[in-house]
């Protein structure tokens, strides 16, 4: 285990690259054969549309970058934040980082996102995707790139985790961005068991049905514990059923031009069936 931390505590770029391309690729080849929806769709043009928000969230993440070591630094100079409050085994301390981690760096600010206005209205853009692959995960606006930053940088200073931690729990967590998006069929006897722990794509894949109470639902990142224990969990019993997108924005006019999502956080507020957040 010390290895491990060790090694993603100076891993280098070109690894990190080769793990998360890699996870991708393999995971788009595998819902190239096994697709849980055979979309009609122009695969290329939608890879290109959500390829582009990840152009923006890796500018992003790279000039903040700065601030979760600092977090990490500070953490390791005055020995703070939860993990260092108790003296535990590695391998305890790497899971509880990684679950604290999850919690405050993924679902509480995904949480945050479905419960006020503002955040929002950039969170949309996420949900306007009426065809979810493998690529959904990356489609953020780059004001939402902005507040994961933010509370990631905030769970690294809660919980106390070593750099190290912190870059394992990155890469991991890039991966299963991808891996709960990915259009696959998967074994319906292991998935009921998988999905009590972790997030499986079809544990994630309710909560981009496009009508309420499934698109507040299952907002768990790695973990989906924290959707069981907060009692955001939601199942379906066939997921053929299900419907993409988010009924506010269903017109492909405006959910397939880059330009028109972009500005979609600066328009009025439109209320969803359900009325998330009032009319006005």
């Amino acid at each position: 285990m010390q290895n491990i931390v060790n090694y993603f505590s100076a891993v280098p770029v070109e690894h990190r690259t080769i793990f998360l391309v890699g996870g991708f690729t393999f995971l788009f080849m595998l819902e190239t054969g096994m697709p849980l929806f055979n979309f009609k769709y122009q695969k290329k043009k939608h890879t290109f549309i959500n390829l582009f928000y990840t152009l923006s969230s890796v500018i992003i993440n790279l000039l903040g970058a700065s601030l979760i070591l600092f977090a990490a630094d500070y953490n390791a100079l005055h020995q703070a934040g939860i993990l260092n409050i108790f003296d535990m085994p590695l391998w305890i301390e790497v899971i509880f980082g990684l679950l604290i981690l999850d919690l405050i760096g993924a679902w509480f600010v995904h949480w945050m996102e479905h419960k006020v206005k503002w955040m929002w209205k950039f969170h949309v853009i996420h949900h306007t995707d009426r065809y979810v692959d493998v690529t959904t995960g990356l489609r953020h606006h780059p004001g939402e790139s902005i507040f994961r930053l933010l509370f990631t940088s905030i769970a690294v200073f809660v919980s106390g985790a070593s750099f190290g931690i912190v870059m394992l729990y990155q890469t991991i967590s890039g991966f299963f961005a991808h891996l709960t998006h990915t259009n696959v069929k998967e074994i319906e006897k292991l998935d009921p068991i998988i999905s009590k722990i972790f997030v499986t794509p079809n544990f994630h894949k309710i909560h981009h049905h496009y009508v309420l109470p499934h698109t507040d639902r299952n907002y768990g990142n790695i973990f989906s514990i924290w959707d069981h224990l907060f009692k955001t969990s939601i199942k379906v019993n066939n997921m053929e059923e299900l419907n993409y997108g988010i009924d506010t924005h269903m017109d492909k006019k405006e959910t397939e031009d880059i330009k028109t999502m972009l500005m979609i956080p600066f328009q009025e507020y439109r209320p969803p069936v359900g009325a998330k957040f009032g009319k006005d």
